[in-house]
Formats: C-alpha cells, sequence, structure tokens
C-alpha cells in the first residue's frame, strides 16, 4: 500500500502521476473508463484533498489543490477531469445540509469504494434557454420527486451518487445527493465526444423518481448553487486542467528536442510562457491577484 500524498510536492504524488502516464493510453480504447487510475488516486488519498478536516479530509488550499490538479493532468487529462467532478460532489455533501447524508455517503467517497459525481450545469449554463427546466423537483411527504433529466454527467453509468440540481415550480431551487438505484434512473450511453470520451459524459433521466428527504443538501432557495462555503459555482480546475496538458505536451516537445535541435529554441520559449501562465495561475488560486476565479 503506498504512502498517502499530504501536500502538493511530496514525492508520492510524482510516483502517481508515474502510473497515471503509463495507463493514459488504455482510456483511448472505445468504452474505456479510468476505474484502474481512480482506484490508485483513492490509495494515495487524493480524494482527502477537497476535503474538510471535520469529515477526515485534508483540507488543502486552493493553491494546493491547483498545483496537485496541474501535476495530475500533465500525467492523465481524463482521470483528472473525473476527479473534478467527483470532488465537486463529495464537497457538496460535506457542507450540505444532511447530516445524515454526509455521515452515511462520505466514508466510502474517501476512500474510493464508491463513485459520487454532479448533475448541475442546467443550473448554471446548459439547457438554460429552454421554456422550462429540464430537472424539475416537487415536494412530497416523504421527500422530492424528481422529473426530468440532467444533461452533462461525468462518469453517469459509473455513479452510485449524483448530486443534481431541480427547480421548483416557483424557481426555486434544491440540490439532491441522488442515489441512481432507485426506481425510475436511468442511465443511456454517454454520446461520443470529439474528446475525454473515457469521462463517460452524458445524461442522467429521472422518470418520477421519489428521493427520501435525508438526501437534500441545500434549498429550496433561489441560486442553490451559490449556497455552502467552499462549494461555489466558479473555480479554476478547467484552466489549471488545461496548464497541465499544455505542460505535457510542451514535455513531448523537449524530449523530442534531443535528437532534433531545432526544437531547442521553440521548447524552450513554450517552456517560459507555460511558466509564466502557470504563475498567474497560482497567483489566482492563492489570492494575490484581482483576476477572479470567472475571468
Amino acid at each position: 500500500m503506498p504512502r498517502m500524498i499530504t501536500a502538493p510536492d511530496d514525492p508520492q504524488l510524482d510516483e502517481l502521476c508515474e502510473q497515471l502516464a503509463q495507463l493514459a493510453p488504455q482510456l483511448e480504447n472505445p468504452g474505456a473508463w479510468p476505474a484502474d487510475q481512480l482506484d490508485l488516486c483513492a490509495k494515495y488519498g487524493v480524494f482527502d484533498w477537497f476535503l474538510p478536516r471535520d469529515v477526515g479530509g485534508l483540507e488543502w488550499s486552493e493553491g494546493d489543490v491547483t498545483r496537485g490538479y496541474a501535476k495530475l493532468s500533465s500525467a492523465c487529462l481524463t482521470t483528472t477531469f473525473v476527479i473534478t467532478q467527483r470532488a465537486g460532489a463529495c464537497r457538496r455533501i460535506a457542507v450540505g445540509d444532511s447530516t445524515w447524508a454526509r455521515e452515511q455517503l462520505l466514508p466510502d467517497l474517501r476512500t474510493g469504494h464508491s463513485f459520487a459525481t454532479v448533475g448541475i450545469s442546467h443550473l448554471t449554463t446548459s439547457r438554460r434557454h429552454l421554456g422550462r427546466p429540464v430537472l424539475r423537483a416537487t415536494e412530497i411527504e416523504t421527500g422530492w420527486l424528481l422529473d426530468g433529466y440532467s444533461p452533462w454527467v461525468t462518469g453517469a453509468p459509473a455513479a452510485d451518487t449524483v448530486v443534481v440540481g431541480a427547480t421548483l415550480s416557483d424557481g426555486r431551487e434544491v440540490l439532491i445527493a441522488l442515489p441512481t438505484n432507485l426506481p425510475g434512473v436511468h442511465v443511456p450511453q454517454p454520446a461520443n465526444l470529439i474528446g475525454l470520451n473515457a469521462s463517460q459524459t452524458g445524461p442522467v433521466e429521472c422518470e418520477q423518481v421519489e428521493v427520501d428527504a435525508r438526501y437534500l443538501l441545500a434549498g429550496p432557495q433561489h441560486d442553490v448553487m451559490k449556497s455552502g462555503s467552499g462549494a461555489n459555482t466558479g473555480g479554476l480546475q478547467t484552466s489549471t486542467l488545461a496548464v497541465g496538458l499544455a505542460d505535457a505536451a510542451i514535455g513531448f516537445i523537449e524530449g523530442e528536442s534531443d535528437p532534433r535541435r531545432e526544437l531547442v529554441g521553440p521548447a524552450a520559449t513554450m517552456r517560459d510562457e507555460w511558466q509564466s501562465l502557470y504563475d498567474e495561475l497560482l497567483a489566482a488560486a492563492e489570492g494575490r491577484t484581482a483576476c477572479s476565479a470567472s475571468e
């Protein structure tokens, strides 16, 4: 059993990244899913980086999380993208209003024995132009009735829990930790994407699904995505993953420059530009710049 990673400069993180890079080509195969990669990350304690200490997590700072994500995404972009969605779900559960959900779901999520993801894009960007909400919630005696679908859910076929957002008839919203084994929950085959197909991103459908009140994480309220400390909608993850991927691409060119000396100059220029962007990213993550996450 490997030693847990406790800081972004931990040699164990480099060891994990080396293994992820070796496994990455497997994710180009049709129907691939990074199960082995996620198991490795669990063994190295990656899933604790993002969680508060009061639930057993390491509660890394935004700067340290950015450093960790950059290294992971340089090794395997798909696995790291999946982890960002998993971490988002776990954080929502950790800071949510349901003590029961926190106590019942987080232990297995921390150890990698279960998988959670988020289905919330329709509350912020996707399908916002439609005449009515794509996923609707109605309060019933035992909890909530969900009807509709969440259009973009990463890892939907592998998920045990999906933290979904749904809208009530009066415009208020709820966040619910939806167990995927409930009657009426359907997960169609994910669509083929231009990239990151192994993230298995696709819809989750709810046909009159009854969810116990204990799974309510937040709401009902307007703009429910703004609720919960540390669970805001903005973030630097997308930029961080892009920077990590660029690091890997430049590293490849640097490797090619040994036999092809004409690449030395361009590779050095790109590396300097990358370092500048990485420094700006860290400054934003650590609050050392006026640039916001949305910018």
